[in-house]
């Protein structure tokens, strides 16, 4: 991937994570850009398909393309930051991400969104007026 494709994507995101809201000046490790499809399952390397993701989630996400609802125990697909509306899919409840879709919760479930470190560091955020809710949603 070259640079300027990279720099589109993570423009293009305003330099927040696409999965987690969180902005890259607000941790202290670099931001990835994700293959949304994975190439493994004939993703490619182009805009369409590529998401700016936080370390965290990227890792937690790895080549998943679904997920299990933990509501219904469907097997769905995760959230597409190129073909789904964020706001269709989740809400901020405090530092907490709810699902407010099966594809919500199948993504907040796979990526660990809500793992209890995680929280508590957008907690910290918070606190400290570094994250807001009406900033981080759409």
């Amino acid at each position: 991937m070259n640079d300027a494709l990279a720099s589109n994507v993570r423009d293009r995101a305003h330099g927040r994570c696409e999965y987690c809201r969180l902005f890259q000046e607000r941790s202290t490790i670099s931001f990835e850009i994700d293959h949304v499809i994975a190439r493994k399952h004939g993703g490619t390397t182009c805009e369409d398909n590529l998401a700016f993701s936080c370390f965290y989630c990227n890792s937690a996400k790895g080549p998943n393309i679904a997920g299990i609802d933990p509501e219904t125990g469907e097997i769905v697909g995760l959230f597409h930051p190129r073909r789904d509306l964020w706001e269709d899919h989740f809400r901020w409840d405090g530092p907490i991400l709810q699902g407010i879709t099966p594809n919500g919760r199948a993504t907040i479930a796979v990526l660990e969104i809500n793992h209890p470190k995680r929280v508590a560091h957008r907690r910290l955020l918070v606190i400290s007026g570094l994250f807001s809710t009406e900033e981080n949603s759409p």
